[in-house]
Formats: structure tokens, C-alpha cells, sequence
């Protein structure tokens, strides 16, 4: 298992689009993602479940990859929020 803590950074939080990026990178690994943000934990896999943690800019979240590609995909996912998931 790995984990990183990553920060927000899109103006808007984790609202439609920067979650659906951010499922759409995390389908591509078979190993479980989720993010912890404050009590709660979020299946980075899931649109809803990504949206219901209501992450807003400026929020800290923890990515936690567990599986045979867990390494690469905690890469990728970070990559791809300090890249401001597309926007």
C-alpha cells in the first residue's frame, strides 16, 4: 500500500468534470484507490462517491493505492491533480 497527500488545486474543487478526469485516470489501474478528506474515504474509481466527499481548492486530500500497480497509479493521480485535472 502506498499513500500521498496532494492538495486541490482547481478554482472550483472536485466539482463534475475534475471528478469524472480524475475517475477516468483511476479506472485505468487494476489496484483499490480511494482519497481520505477530513472523516470520510472516497473511492477514487466512482464519480459519486468522488463528488459526495465535497472537495473544494485548497482542500488536502490523501490518495491510498493498494494493488499490483499501486505505485504507478498513486503517480498518475497525483500527476493529475497538480496538473489542475484539465482545467
Amino acid at each position: 500500500m502506498v499513500r500521498q497527500k496532494v492538495v486541490i488545486k482547481n478554482p472550483t474543487g472536485l466539482h463534475l468534470r475534475p471528478a469524472g478526469i480524475l475517475c477516468k485516470e483511476a479506472m485505468q489501474f487494476k489496484s483499490l484507490i480511494t482519497f481520505s478528506f477530513r472523516d470520510s474515504t472516497a473511492n477514487a474509481k466512482s464519480v459519486l462517491s468522488v463528488l459526495g466527499a465535497c472537495v473544494k481548492c485548497g482542500d488536502e486530500i490523501e490518495f491510498v493505492c493498494e494493488g499490483e500497480d499501486e505505485e504507478e497509479a498513486l503517480k498518475t493521480l497525483v500527476t493529475a491533480v497538480e496538473s489542475g485535472l484539465g482545467e
